[in-house]
């Protein structure tokens, strides 16, 4: 995963996706990172949470439940 800043993936998010609003991107995220933190896990397997994925998917879920994938080396996290 390539780490980013909670503020600049916000910016980029909101940049390809001119329908959401910053502050709420930016809330989303930074409860996350707050439920990653506290150890909340992938609903469906149980794996620790992508705190990018679950504040965008609007459920608590790790990378491949979330995107189906298993490579997340060009993808996003927040810290």
């Amino acid at each position: 995963m390539i780490k980013i800043s909670i503020k600049e993936f916000a910016q980029k998010y909101v940049k390809s996706n001119p329908d959401e609003n910053i502050k709420d991107v930016i809330s989303r995220l930074k409860d996350a990172v707050k439920r990653k933190n506290a150890g909340a896990i992938c609903d469906i397997c149980g794996k620790s949470i992508w705190a990018v994925g679950s504040a965008i998917a609007g459920f608590d879920g790790c990378f491949t439940c979330i995107t189906g994938e298993h490579d997340d080396s060009e993808d996003y996290e927040v810290f």
